[in-house]
């Protein structure tokens, strides 16, 4: 028995036949690691971190515009928006460069600059920040198309930077090369999740009028003024896009808001 066992114990082998060589498990092992390695956004990492949006859901938070390579759209204190200067390869945009993206509907979103005024358009085609809430000239559609993308503003003209002085302008009536721009993010996509609301537009459509009475109304004594008219335009409105420009009417008619002259 004791020679017996000295016998190299295996699986029994036929004659003629070969025995089969063990794969090395390091191959395997590499391989895995390979296919589970990250791959890296080269443009993301070009742009300190703020990568293309490529969809309309993922417009939302931070983010700035980008016309040219490294060149992004800048709120001036005026209320005017200009191209800023060139940034180096790896670096973000500046603090005046970023903007508060809010979604409007699922096909249009509204911009705060961070002198915490909304982006529209003038009747002169000038893309100017100074309203203090979200009406129908403060309501841009992105326009995706073969992975280009182009702002349309509320009197169907594209945003784009005017050559002579780097103003930001929205004049024309057709998309261009000159049109074509890149909304960046620092969020990476996220598949599957609808863009955040902001807090007063959660809940039912009293409670977000309450909301933004309570935002923005004078309490010179105390007390909360609601129109107490039918509600239902505002469900109207929310589903149509206007639901700010539909809360600012309502609450104008009670003459105790701030921003209702």
């Amino acid at each position: 028995m004791s020679e017996y066992d000295k016998v190299k114990k295996g699986r029994l082998l036929l004659k003629g036949e070969k025995p089969k060589k063990k794969k090395k498990t390091k191959d395997k092992e590499k391989k895995k690691s390979k296919d589970t390695e990250p791959v890296q956004d080269v443009d993301r990492i070009a742009h300190g971190g703020w990568g293309k949006v490529k969809y309309i859901r993922d417009i939302n938070g931070s983010i700035c515009i980008e016309f040219g390579d490294n060149t992004y759209v800048k709120a001036l204190d005026n209320g005017l928006f200009t191209l800023g200067a060139p940034h180096d390869e790896g670096e973000g945009p500046s603090p005046e460069e970023i903007l508060t993206a809010v979604p409007v509907n699922d096909t249009r979103v509204a911009f705060k600059s961070g002198y915490d005024k909304y982006l529209g358009v003038s009747k002169d085609g000038m893309v100017i920040g100074r309203a203090d809430a979200i009406g129908s000239l403060e309501q841009w559609e992105p326009v995706f198309q073969d992975g280009k993308l182009a702002l349309l503003s509320s009197i169907n003209c594209f945003m784009s930077v005017r050559d002579d002085d780097d103003s930001v302008v929205a004049i024309a009536r057709q998309a261009g090369s000159r049109e074509m721009c890149s909304i960046r993010t620092q969020k990476h996509e996220e598949l599957d999740k609808k863009p955040e609301l902001p807090p007063e537009e959660k809940g039912s459509i009293k409670e977000i009028e309450l909301n933004y009475v309570k935002k923005f109304q004078k309490f010179q004594d105390k007390r909360i003024r609601i129109n107490t008219e039918d509600p239902h335009v505002l469900k109207r409105a929310r589903t149509d896009g206007t639901l700010h420009e539909a809360l600012l009417d309502r609450r104008s008619k009670m003459k105790a808001d701030r921003y209702c002259k």
